[in-house]
């Protein structure tokens, strides 16, 4: 008898719960494991194979975020920097975008699993993150394989996971400072590296990154949304508020030159805007 598609969705994914499911993938350290698991989940829910129990409190058994022995992590200024002249130059670049995109899946999960009684959007958004976020990474490693390298050939730091675990306590500070911080520091930086690799010559490269932008502004709005439904829903005022939670957890400071098109896209403020030019 033949299966039907939703019952090749449920055999695709551990769980039938999707925040149990996210909490499982978030688990998985192989990369591509990871990348079809995300695509599995994102479709089982789609096929309204998941259901969601928005209030549960799910508690990681296994170490979290899963990822593969390589890349070697290392302090951010021990990432070496080499010439886009060079093929080795490129390839570094496209490994470390490629990194930025596995680490923001993982963040996606995180955001899924570990902050319960959210409204049942908040869940559909954040899984729409991690599956885009597993497209862009499987773009960049299948673009790196091209060039005779593969994810985990060059080191790579690890400073995005680091401010997701440090706010895994309070979801205020998640939404203000992983979405709307680092995240939004993407969409500054991809016209910059876009524009490299199209001098460079890696037109595919650049075609990516195109990609990339389009889906992170709708990423950092996502952000944006949330930290602002729950700044309305506990009294807070979002611009004082993100300055001290970015005070409190020491998020790297914001430097110009911004994308500013981008940035309003993604939902931000003229206000806001005019406080990060200023420095906050």
């Amino acid at each position: 008898m033949n299966s039907s598609p939703n019952s090749d969705f449920a055999a695709s994914i551990p769980a039938t719960e999707l925040r149990a499911a996210a909490l499982h993938w978030l688990a998985v350290s192989d990369a591509a494991a990871k990348v079809a698991g995300v695509g599995a989940m994102a479709a089982a829910w789609r096929g309204g194979v998941l259901t969601l129990e928005s209030g549960a409190v799910l508690t990681a058994t296994a170490t979290i975020p899963g990822r593969p022995q390589q890349p070697e992590l290392v302090p951010p200024r021990e990432v070496g920097h080499r010439s886009m002249a060079s093929l080795e130059g490129r390839a570094a670049m496209i490994h470390a975008l490629a990194h930025i995109e596995f680490n923001a899946i993982n963040l996606a999960l995180d955001a899924i699993w570990r902050f319960a009684g959210m409204p049942d959007d908040y869940y559909a958004d954040w899984l729409q993150v991690a599956a885009e976020e597993a497209y862009h990474f499987d773009l960049l490693a299948r673009h790196l394989q091209t060039l005779g390298f593969a994810y985990g050939d060059f080191s790579a730091h690890n400073s995005l996971w680091e401010l997701t675990e440090k706010t895994g306590h309070d979801i205020v500070a998640r939404m203000a400072l992983v979405p709307r911080t680092m995240e939004a520091r993407g969409l500054d930086a991809s016209p910059r590296m876009r524009a490299k690799l199209a001098q460079a010559g890696d037109l595919p490269a650049a075609e990516i990154l195109d990609i990339i932008l389009r889906d992170e502004i709708g990423h950092v709005a996502i952000g944006n949304r949330w930290y602002g439904w729950l700044c309305k829903e506990r009294q807070l005022e979002p611009l004082a508020t993100f300055a001290a939670l970015a005070l409190q957890y020491r998020a790297p400071a914001m430097r110009g030159p911004f994308n500013l098109e981008a940035r309003r896209a993604a939902g931000f403020t003229e206000q806001e805007l005019i406080a990060l030019e200023q420095g906050f």
